[in-house]
């Protein structure tokens, strides 16, 4: 039996692909492949556009797939999530969908579109953003380079951003968030009844939660004298309480812990400072909690 995964195409497809290979499974795709290569035999999959992945799962053709809660929400599908992964094409984060118009626009709030035209990729979505907020516009669906569409092809547009660096350089300006979104995992509803799939579905998004929280977080060890580890311990903001073992030398112990990546510059000067040697950071594949 094989459980068949759905990966996004296009935007989110190297950062779910590494994801994957962080998580233990070695995915591979050729240039001109549309069909992964996994060293798992029990998995099999296919690169599909995230846009319509939604719907692919709700059909059955996958178990299960990568894609983003917009397009999920777009669609309309009717699919179970299995879980959130703050990720995307940059970072650690998910997406915006905004109303922007260009700076010199003399729309000044939402109700200044009432009858104007809205051009977007996220048709459905923006329509019942719109309706319920009891404005009457003309949603128009965008083939792509959306940003440029203002003001000769529409009055006001709703995009995707990270950063809002590609609005800014259009000389767009952003009025309102309508959706936030960010990376999920969605299930066929039948595959989800049959238990062996189930199973390793639910496995799958384990490594893969893990995986993802790994790449916020670092390890750190280090050897503390036993006067010194009541202050060392103060320094440390841990996932848990710290690991502490003893060594050789009866004065002294290992202690080990996991922390914020982005914390670590400023605790290690302060935990050598506290009395802590021989202070070693290392990277981490997986926080499994």
């Amino acid at each position: 039996m094989r459980l068949r995964i759905g990966f996004p195409k296009g935007s989110l497809q190297e950062s779910t692909l590494r994801l994957f290979r962080k998580a233990g499974f070695n995915v591979r795709v050729g240039e001109r492949s549309y069909i992964p290569v996994i060293d798992d035999p029990e998995l099999e999959g296919a690169l599909i556009r995230a846009q319509e992945m939604a719907r692919y799962v709700e059909q059955g053709i996958f178990d299960m797939g990568v894609t983003g809660l917009d397009w999920v929400l777009e669609q309309n599908a009717k699919v179970v999530e299995l879980a959130r992964l703050r990720y995307g094409k940059v970072g650690l984060k998910g997406v915006r969908w905004v109303l922007a118009v260009p700076n010199d626009s003399p729309v000044k709030s939402i109700e200044d579109l009432r009858g104007k035209k809205v051009a977007t990729e996220l048709v459905n979505v923006t329509k019942r953003y719109f309706k319920g907020k009891g404005i009457e516009v003309r949603v128009e669906f965008s083939w792509g380079a959306t940003e440029v569409k203002p003001p000769l092809l529409a009055d006001a547009i709703v995009e995707v951003t990270e950063t809002g660096a590609s609005l800014k350089a259009h000389n767009l300006r952003i009025m309102e968030t309508v959706l936030e979104s960010e990376t999920v995992v969605v299930a066929n509803k039948a595959s989800l009844r049959d238990p062996w799939k189930r199973r390793k579905m639910e496995n799958v998004v384990i490594l893969l939660q893990g995986a993802l929280l790994a790449e916020e977080k670092v390890g750190l060890k280090m050897n503390v004298s036993r006067r010194r580890l009541k202050r060392v311990i103060g320094v440390l903001p841990s996932l848990h309480t710290p690991t502490i073992s003893n060594l050789a030398d009866e004065g002294w112990v290992a202690v080990e812990v996991i922390v914020d990546e982005t914390v670590v510059r400023d605790i290690i000067p302060a935990l050598k400072r506290a009395g802590a040697q021989g202070i070693v950071e290392y990277p981490l594949n997986k926080v499994i909690l």
